[in-house]
């Protein structure tokens, strides 16, 4: 094997990625270009031969009989691991052709040197490629909610009316992105008032992958404009809150997972509010109590109390899993400084500033000079491209620092 020295430094792209030319002793150039490879990614690939051991060792406990639970669960490692013992595969190769085209670099054929030097281009190009992207993709851990869809509650804050009309816009921004996804939409629940805007909304988003796409919209929104009513042009402030849970589906395996129905009270009501002889006659309202953690959901909005019920188990399911995926995420940041600005949702997250068409992303310091495209839905992709991009480079950080 080889020789690792010092520690990586990660950025952009997950690792950033550096130029080595040749220099006037090609042989030494090339040398010291694998050094100074490996020596900047240490850790990384460290990290990789260690996964790659434990593959081995893995392999060789196989047996013909293969049949209990852990026999199982081994297959299973050994076949998800099987992209990251082919990557490794090509690095070695590639570093043994790299060496082996050292020599060739002083060949005094010209048309040898040419295509050494041709040759040792790409290979270098391939070395860089596979620290700074190939190896970091494969061993960030795969999404264990890549499957859920998106419950996304938003709530009008400060701002009094504006801020029930800017909840609007966000509502319209989250329907239209679901829209160019191929995700389907539906609105479960909306307080609409009479002066215009939306107090309170529930979106229902389905779709592979959505939950994982929306989960960085979690936090406060905050809209810096001059409001249709202001006559003296200034400008006013105005937040929403909005919280992303994901979408728990009835037939999901893991909902028993959550809580028995012993932990669950269950109450019935008559509607409230607007709707006619039907709200004020019939018990369809429902509340739940979750006895252990005291979260409580309550649900009228459809006309039939089976419906109410249904509706509220489905959010109380959700909150419950955003619940436990918190709580997991906290445990493994335990120790970063940076727990609160991921975890806490009462913080600022976003400023959508109209007299500067600007919108910027407190939590990675983004800042678009697009605040029309991104709500309209077609550019709020970058955004959140930009945001699970930050979190990959974040747990590839974590993992290096536990080696």
């Amino acid at each position: 094997m080889f020789r690792l020295l010092r520690p990586l430094v990660l950025r952009q792209p997950l690792i950033q990625q550096k130029t080595y030319a040749v220099t006037a002793n090609p042989n030494q150039a090339s040398v010291n270009v694998l050094h100074n490879i490996e020596k900047e990614h240490e850790r990384l690939l460290r990290v990789v031969e260690r996964r790659i051991a434990e593959r081995k060792t893995m392999y060789s406990q196989l047996t013909d009989e293969m049949s209990t639970p852990d026999d199982i669960a081994k297959l299973k490692q050994l076949k998800e691991s099987e992209p990251l013992q082919d990557a490794w595969d090509k690095w070695l190769k590639a570093r043994e052709s790299f060496q082996e085209t050292i020599e060739l670099l002083s060949d005094p054929d010209p048309s040898m040197r040419a295509l050494a030097t041709e040759e040792y281009a790409s290979l270098t190009e391939q070395l860089n490629q596979s620290v700074t992207e190939t190896f970091p993709q494969l061993l960030v851990p795969p999404s264990e909610t890549a499957h859920l869809g998106a419950l996304m509650e938003l709530k009008s804050g400060v701002g009094g009316s504006e801020s029930s009309l800017f909840l609007a816009d966000l509502l319209r921004m989250y329907q239209r992105l679901a829209n160019a996804s191929r995700w389907k939409a539906q609105v479960v629940t909306q307080n609409e008032l009479e002066i215009g805007g939306i107090k309170d909304a529930i979106l229902e988003v389905k779709g592979e992958g959505a939950y994982d796409t929306l989960r960085w919209e979690s936090g406060v929104h905050r809209v810096q404009r001059v409001p249709a009513t202001e006559s003296s042009g200034r400008v006013h402030t105005s937040t929403v809150a909005v919280v992303v849970l994901p979408l728990m589906e009835e037939t999901d395996g893991k909902n028993d997972d959550l809580f028995t129905m012993d932990e669950v009270r269950v109450e019935v009501m008559r509607a409230r509010g607007a709707g006619g002889q039907h709200v004020n006659k019939t018990e369809s309202a429902v509340r739940l109590t979750h006895i252990p953690t005291g979260i409580t959901v309550s649900m009228q909005d459809e006309r039939s109390q089976h419906q109410n019920k249904r509706r509220a188990f489905q959010v109380l399911r959700s909150r419950l899993m955003d619940r436990k995926i918190t709580q997991d995420i906290e445990e493994r940041r335990a120790t970063r400084l940076n727990l609160v600005r991921t975890a806490d949702r009462s913080e600022k997250i976003r400023t959508y500033n109209y007299a500067q068409d600007r919108i910027t992303d407190h939590r990675i310091g983004l800042t678009l000079k697009n605040l029309t495209g991104v709500l309209e839905g077609d550019d709020l992709r970058e955004v959140l491209d930009a945001l699970k991009k930050n979190n990959d480079e974040e747990a590839m950080e974590d993992m290096l620092n536990s080696v």
